[in-house]
């Protein structure tokens, strides 16, 4: 009787083992392969060549090819990841809910924001430029003085202008750069200001194909990190490994050509850990 009762325990525990086991296993979201999990990305919705939502409920751009290749060099297979929009002002918020593992959404690394989040990377480095007709004698900073420039509402990128080269510049604020894009090609606005590869991306859109230009200013240097939560120095690592093969293996160069077009003259891809100033 007392030899049932010590194997009936012995079950109990081995039981309660197994199911404890069983559940780490679903929790567990840093490795797709162990067992058919997802993993939530979170990307902009809203900027072709870079992160875009389709009228089929699908993505492209740069950024969802970068989170694509990084997901699967984690483990995860494309069906398995969930892309999350994730806007500029609540990227920061994202991660530390955990609403998403990691960010690629154009996300500039900055001192500031390295108080609240860890980045790993960068995999692009941008820089603020004008994007123009492609007929326009505009080339330089100065030439913008008593012209109509147009920025999101929000953003610095139009005040960094008027503030250090062309004070004399008309600001247009529109809600989004779809708007100052369409105004660019109406005549509404003379340029249209922000970081080169967002504008890039516009201007390789089919319906813009030819119409307009950048002006190769590099007003800034924009390092795009992928943003993680703060402290999560294994993942840091493991998707710092994904972007040097990415680069290795040519699969970096590819995802420019494909989303940026011929217009884009970008900078070589960066090495990871180091920051251009």
């Amino acid at each position: 009787m007392k030899l049932s009762k010590v194997v009936a325990a012995s079950a109990a525990v081995l039981a309660l083992t197994a199911t404890a086991t069983a559940c780490g296993s679903d929790d567990k979201d840093d490795s797709g392969s162990s067992g058919g999990g997802k993993i939530k990305v979170g990307i902009k919705y809203d900027q072709p060549g870079l992160g875009l939502k389709q009228p089929d409920g699908s993505f492209a751009g740069f950024d969802v090819d970068v989170a694509t290749y990084v997901a699967k060099e984690l483990g995860y297979k494309p069906s398995q990841i969930e892309f999350v929009e994730t806007k500029s002002a609540d990227r920061e918020n994202a991660l530390a809910r955990g609403d998403v593992k990691f960010i690629a959404a154009t996300y500039s690394i900055t001192d500031e924001r390295k108080q609240k989040v860890d980045f790993a990377g960068p995999y692009l480095l941008a820089h603020q430029d004008l994007l123009v007709k492609a007929d326009s004698n505009i080339s330089k900073g100065t030439d913008l003085n008593g012209k109509k420039l147009c920025s999101v509402t929000g953003s610095t990128s139009a005040e960094n202008v008027k503030n250090t080269i062309a004070p004399k510049a008309n600001l247009r604020k529109y809600s989004g750069y779809s708007e100052c894009i369409a105004g660019l090609q109406s005549g509404a606005v003379d340029a249209v200001t922000t970081d080169d590869s967002i504008l890039a991306g516009f201007a390789a859109q089919d319906k813009y194909k030819g119409q307009f230009k950048l002006a190769g200013l590099k007003l800034s240097n924009e390092n795009y990190g992928v943003g993680i939560k703060k402290g999560d120095a294994a993942l840091e690592k493991k998707i710092n490994a994904a972007l040097t093969k990415m680069v290795s293996d040519k699969a970096w160069d590819a995802a420019v050509k494909k989303n940026f077009g011929t217009s884009y003259k970008n900078e070589p891809a960066p090495k990871v850990g180091v920051i251009v100033k």
